[in-house]
């Protein structure tokens, strides 16, 4: 194993995300944190569920897709990493067996490891959980409405469809749960406050899982993790992983929203706008604000849990550049009807260039084709249809302007202003590559939007590593 070498300390920051792993290493200048080396990979890991809502993940895959992004990295920065931050997909929940949940190897560049006694995750996506099997489940003592795709959701509905599968298991957390137990050998999980409240069944007030609500009800509270502070350290690895030296610091796992919002927000009158697969526009709270506490089911603003007791109010859509997607599939699904095959990327480009050249419409589509947290059973409509506003330009301008009203109807823009917002950092990749959907943002919230801010979770995990190095470390 090469010694570390010369050069200042490292922050590595991790994120699974839905689709690709990312990894960033960090470096801290006196200009503040710079990235010196980023890589991403695809996992591919998705796969048959139960059920026809299913949505689950193969963990190997995902953990080869991690193992490359490192693998990536040049040694010699490696060497130098002196902390990691590992953030991830809130809401989703992943079983193993502690003491067998992983297989280390050595390899060419020190220790690596592979899955072992562990479930396929089961994501944020998942919808297994209707509206009626939620409605059977006892009520939380949270400030946050249980939703599917929720980590308890999910493990009440094996307790209740398939109590058989929760035997073979004895530890459940989130994905980027998994992996810091895995990487520091825990023999319980630790999971971050940020995490536990958006697996549901957790009052932020008091700091604990419901349990005395979920004893009644027979449910496995054993796989709970134990939770802590978000920006605490988990542990310290046993392993080198990858040349990383034996003994680096691992944080508890972070919610991936905080850490994208934490790598970009600077100051308090600061609004995010993410669009990526779904689409998010948050704004900090006052401080000192604590939450209701009881959810209030019909409101489309939740409360996230920040930095140091703080929170954010964040209107979640689940619809965003994967109502787009999803357009342009059926299309491209209706040419092979026809018998014509066209690239996916080529009717994208298409429908953008229609759309720059139709600035008005008044066909309207509600785009919420994936519903919504507050509203599940609420599908998508169109309407004010007329012949002369069917062209391809017409639809795209006024999908584009549905997502960001429906967006401004959870959030408007009234209540950003009177939160003292004073900009939007506009970011994500369907916002970046798409001037229609900025057009759309820019008529319905009149603020300066910069762009170009763009969040990235495995970034912001490892700022909060290396401001933690600090004792002055703050949060806007």
């Amino acid at each position: 194993m090469a010694e570390p070498s010369d050069g200042p300390a490292c922050a590595l920051g991790i994120d699974p995300g839905t689709t690709s792993v990312k990894a960033a290493l960090l470096e801290e200048t006196e200009q503040g944190p710079v990235v010196t080396h980023s890589c991403s990979r695809e996992t591919q890991a998705g796969g048959p569920a139960a059920g026809a809502q299913g949505t689950e993940q193969d963990v190997q895959r995902i953990i080869k897709a991690l193992n490359e992004c490192l693998e990536a990295f040049p040694q010699e920065r490696l060497l130098r990493v002196s902390r990691i931050g590992i953030s991830g997909q809130m809401h989703g929940v992943v079983f193993w067996k502690t003491n067998q949940g992983c297989k280390w190897a050595e390899s060419g560049t020190g220790h690596t490891f592979q899955p072992g006694e562990v479930s396929h995750l089961i994501t944020w996506q998942d919808g297994r959980c209707s509206s009626s099997f939620l409605s059977s489940l006892p009520q939380p003592q949270s400030h946050l409405s249980l939703a599917t795709g929720f980590g308890c959701a999910t493990i009440y509905w094996y307790l209740k469809n398939s109590p058989d599968f929760l035997k073979h298991y004895d530890a459940a957390g989130t994905i980027h749960d998994y992996l810091v137990a895995m990487l520091c050998d825990l023999k319980r999980p630790l999971m971050s406050i940020q995490n536990a409240a958006s697996w549901g069944y957790f009052n932020c007030r008091s700091k604990r899982w419901n349990t005395e609500i979920l004893s009644e009800s027979g449910f496995p509270v054993d796989l709970l993790p134990e939770v802590s502070e978000p920006g605490g350290i988990a542990g310290k690895m046993p392993h080198d992983w990858h040349g990383i030296p034996k003994g680096t610091e691992v944080g508890i796992a972070l919610g991936d929203f905080q850490c994208s919002v934490y790598s970009c927000m600077t100051e308090r009158s600061d609004a995010v706008l993410n669009i990526s697969t779904s689409a998010q526009l948050t704004v900090p709270m006052p401080l000192g604000f604590q939450p209701p506490d009881t959810p209030d089911s019909l409101s489309a603003v939740a409360y996230f849990p920040y930095f140091d007791g703080n929170y954010l109010a964040v209107a979640a859509s689940l619809n965003g550049g994967n109502v787009l997607a999803t357009f342009v599939d059926m299309l491209a699904r209706w040419m092979a009807e026809l018998g014509y095959d066209v690239l996916e990327s080529n009717v994208y480009a298409q429908m953008i260039n229609a759309a720059l050249a139709q600035k008005e419409t008044r066909l309207s589509i509600c785009p919420t084709v994936f519903g919504e947290r507050h509203m599940p059973e609420q599908m998508a409509s169109v309407t004010h249809i007329s012949a002369s506003e069917l062209s391809l330009g017409h639809i795209t301008r006024a999908m584009c302007h549905g997502i960001i009203q429906n967006l401004h109807s959870m959030l408007p823009f009234q209540h950003l202003k009177e939160a003292g917002v004073k900009r939007i950092l506009g970011s994500g990749s369907a916002l970046s590559r798409n001037e229609v959907l900025k057009q759309e943002v820019e008529k319905m919230f009149p603020f300066p939007v910069v762009y170009g801010k763009d969040v990235d979770a495995a970034v912001g995990a490892a700022m909060v590593m290396l401001h933690r190095r600090s004792p002055s470390f703050s949060v806007v």
